[in-house]
């Protein structure tokens, strides 16, 4: 029986936001070559998510045992953290194979009902970014992941039948990075729901030891501690930064991976301490140098630094956030004390300006004043 792990996408997910930044969690075409040979291919190999694994393992063994296809899994979080990853060691666990897809290539009722009705029994179906797959597609998903049947409308109009479709016993793995974005009747019907979470500096070293030793790669401990600070609690990012600072080992040193290098390599790649791109740094500047530490609206901050609202809003932002660097208020986007000082800047006078974000000592605001943006949002 064929891997599941060399098979290819039936539907690419869309790149998306971001492609060229060295620390964006998403992946292009050539980098789901390289994650397919890093990724672990059981429960036994796979870092981190403790719980997550834990509970899948639980429910895996009790459907082996019970000799039934799992519950349908909905892994939920944000990209880069392994949900493929878990849903083709599902598919390794259960000894069955795995057919993969993604949400926005099913844009017809008609392309999942050829789908579902192709699966063999026990198979694992994938639908990456689930959140997006098309209404039809989705409203045909209920009954298959329920009662493991299809209608099939044939005709149009007073004349059109549906035609009823036994399909195989399978189970279905959801992920989704926008948990929020799906429908009630789709989340309910999932038996298991994983929230995966950022790693720990600790867990990363240990994913980077792994894929040194997979890609031949002399790393020191110091050296992974190093890259593993600096890639935002994500693996994706870690695997990524461990190869471009391998490829500057290679050329300009003895192809040893150490602190020392790793930090030559990652400031000639422009990623900082905090694992801030060049992008980030950008946004951060703008905000704290063009317009005060704001609050400004996103569409001006985006035009400050030359890139589309949703590349600042989906790309930039949740790091920004995650690290306490930048505060979305209603008023707009507001840079914290530590961003101030993370850029070397003096802090104005009276402190940062925090927009009324609890617990800060930002400026008094005057009784009376309007709570619409400084800058146009």
């Amino acid at each position: 029986m064929s891997t599941p792990f060399d098979r290819p996408l039936v539907g690419e997910v869309d790149g998306g936001l971001g492609q060229e930044a060295g620390v964006s969690p998403l992946a292009g075409d050539e980098e789901r070559v390289v994650e397919s040979a890093l990724r672990p291919h059981s429960l036994h190999d796979f870092i981190g998510q403790p719980k997550v694994a834990r509970q899948l393992a639980l429910v895996l063994e009790g459907a082996k045992r019970r000799g039934r296809p799992p519950d349908h899994v909905l892994l939920s979080g944000p990209p880069g953290l392994g949900k493929t990853s878990l849903a083709l060691i599902i598919g390794s666990e259960l000894g069955t194979s795995v057919k993969i897809t993604s949400g926005p290539a099913i844009e017809r009722s008609g392309d999942l009902a050829a789908m579902l009705s192709n699966l063999a029994p026990g198979d694992v179906l994938f639908i990456d970014e689930i959140h997006r797959i098309a209404r039809p597609a989705e409203e045909l998903l209920y009954m298959a992941m329920e009662d493991f049947r299809v209608d099939v409308v044939v005709g149009k109009g007073p004349g059109a039948t549906a035609i009823p479709l036994e399909i195989s016993p399978f189970t279905l793995v959801g992920a989704t990075t926008r948990a929020g974005l799906l429908t009630g009747p789709l989340r309910d019907r999932f038996g298991f729901v994983g929230q995966m979470e950022f790693y720990e500096p600790a867990e990363l070293q240990q994913v980077l030891r792994r894929s040194a030793d997979l890609l031949g790669v002399e790393l020191t401990e110091d050296g992974s501690a190093e890259i593993a600070g600096r890639s935002r609690g994500t693996p994706r990012i870690a695997n990524r930064l461990l190869r471009r600072v391998r490829d500057y080992a290679e050329v300009e040193a003895d192809g040893r991976v150490t602190r020392e290098v790793a930090q030559a390599a990652l400031a000639l790649y422009d990623v900082d301490v905090l694992g801030l791109d060049r992008l980030d740094r950008a946004v951060l500047e703008a905000l704290v140098v063009r317009f005060g530490g704001g609050p400004v609206g996103v569409a001006t901050l985006a035009v400050a630094v030359g890139e589309e609202p949703n590349t600042v809003e989906e790309v930039c932002e949740p790091f920004l956030v995650r690290a306490g660097l930048l505060a979305r208020t209603p008023r707009g986007r507001v840079a914290t004390e530590a961003a101030w000082h993370h850029l070397g800047h003096p802090l104005p006078r009276g402190g940062a300006l925090l927009g009324g974000v609890g617990g800060g000592s930002g400026a008094p605001v005057t009784p009376g004043t309007s709570s619409e943006p400084l800058f146009d949002a």
